[in-house]
């Protein structure tokens, strides 16, 4: 038996969001979901992630330059660091959006799952999906325990 997860899953709990810019509330989303770990200085993760919802609203998909290019975009106007937008990290960036069920990949082009909210894509692929079977075989893991006395 190796020891390399067969799913993963970070949730953290945060207070209200109220008062919170949009991109304030990605960055708590990210954190909340494990995309981010508190105190992070490279946190391209959530403008990629913004700008994701964003084209998510007019159904554009993106191909990782144009993720790239607009995130660049976004940075600049909220003034912040330009480090991490390298190709290679935005590519590791989207692997793990990718791997966690948010986003889609088709033809080199990336898009929220079936073009849907990301409340609806956490219901739908985290929710009701993969925390169950988590939960599930950590259950089978105690139950085994008890077996042995």
């Amino acid at each position: 038996m190796r020891d390399i997860p067969l799913s993963e899953i970070t949730l953290r709990k945060y207070e209200k969001p109220t008062g919170l810019e949009k991109r304030e509330l990605v960055r708590k989303i990210c954190l909340s979901l494990g995309f981010l770990q508190l105190g992070d200085s490279r946190d391209v993760m959530v403008d990629i992630l913004l700008v994701l919802i964003e084209a998510n609203t007019n159904k554009e998909v993106l191909s990782s330059d144009e993720i790239r290019n607009r995130v660049e975009v976004m940075r600049s106007k909220y003034s912040l660091d330009t480090k991490g937008l390298a190709e290679s990290n935005i590519r590791r960036q989207l692997k793990r959006l990718r791997d966690a069920m948010i986003i889609d990949k088709i033809n080199n082009t990336y898009f929220l799952t079936e073009h849907s909210s990301l409340k609806e894509i956490f219901k739908n692929n985290i929710e009701k999906f993969v925390i169950p079977q988590i939960i599930e075989r950590v259950k089978e893991y105690l139950e085994e325990l008890e077996k042995i006395k």
